[in-house]
């Protein structure tokens, strides 16, 4: 990797539209939230097979 990259690479950088700060901590939050109730919906899936698995193996 020359320097020629790292000069692409900093033009381009200069080029990207960044985030506000609120809308970053906006996102973060909504990505959080998606993140915890996917986890309890997996969560309470798993929950109900391992239940019906112990039922149909009689354990």
């Amino acid at each position: 990797m020359g320097f020629r990259a790292f000069g692409e690479i900093i033009s381009e950088l200069r080029r990207v539209t960044w985030p506000s700060r609120q809308e970053t901590f906006r996102l973060s939050l909504m990505v959080i939230g998606v993140a915890t109730a996917v986890g309890v919906f997996l969560g309470a899936v798993d929950f109900a097979f391992s239940r019906m698995m112990n039922v149909i193996l009689g354990g």
